[in-house]
């Protein structure tokens, strides 16, 4: 007789069940783990309402438990919520305008600048271009590139197909050349990112040949 192996998937889905049924401690267990990356989406975009926002995640990821199949990795459902209580955030906020997040900017939506572009690293230059493309645009490379999720699961936290996740990758990287070029920065800084945005070009290509292999 065999027994089937445990996946990390199994685990966090069995934590989740068991916090669903009233362990705290379970809660805690995937609070810890999930911490510090779902801070760093909201930080990266946000000075205030930050740890709300967290907070509403982990929640909603408890609410809505049952979508969770195991057929992506637990980080990926709790990002498919952080992005769907991002674009919430910005709705309230707004409410009577039509937003696309397809055009509007985190300059359009939220102005000011986030805790990421006090960090005075090559991931702040980064960050702070990045504010100035589509915020979908912005989620979209942020995750594949700074949290490393893989086009299945972008298409899953998108709620898109993985042919238009491609795409949209595609398109991000290239408007983001093009804001850098227009405000280049430092030497230095323009150097790093320049760098940073070819590392980015090559791993879209490896992700490209991948795909139609």
């Amino acid at each position: 007789m065999t027994t089937a192996t445990r996946t990390p998937n199994d685990d966090e889905r069995a934590l989740l069940e068991a916090w669903r049924a009233g362990d705290a401690a379970a809660g805690e267990v995937l609070f810890e783990r999930h911490f510090d990356a779902i801070y760093s989406f909201f930080a990266g975009k946000l000075t205030i309402d930050v740890s709300d926002l967290v907070q509403r995640t982990f929640l909603g990821c408890l609410e809505a438990r049952d979508r969770f199949r195991g057929d992506c990795s637990f980080r990926t459902f709790l990002y498919a919520i952080a992005r769907h209580e991002l674009y919430g955030y910005f709705r309230a906020r707004h409410r009577g305008h039509a937003l696309d997040f397809a055009i509007s900017s985190l300059e359009d939506l939220s102005p000011g600048p986030s805790s990421l572009l006090h960090a005075g690293t090559d991931k702040a230059r980064l960050a702070e271009a990045l504010r100035g493309l589509p915020l979908e645009l912005q989620v979209i490379l942020e995750l594949r590139f700074w949290q490393d999720l893989s086009g299945p699961d972008l298409a899953l936290v998108l709620d898109l197909p993985e042919g238009t996740v491609r795409s949209r990758l595609r398109r991000g990287v290239t408007a983001l050349r093009e804001r850098m070029l227009k405000d280049p920065g430092s030497p230095t800084g323009a150097a790093a990112a320049a760098r940073q945005l070819e590392e980015w070009s090559a791993r879209l290509q490896v992700d490209e040949d991948a795909a139609d292999a």
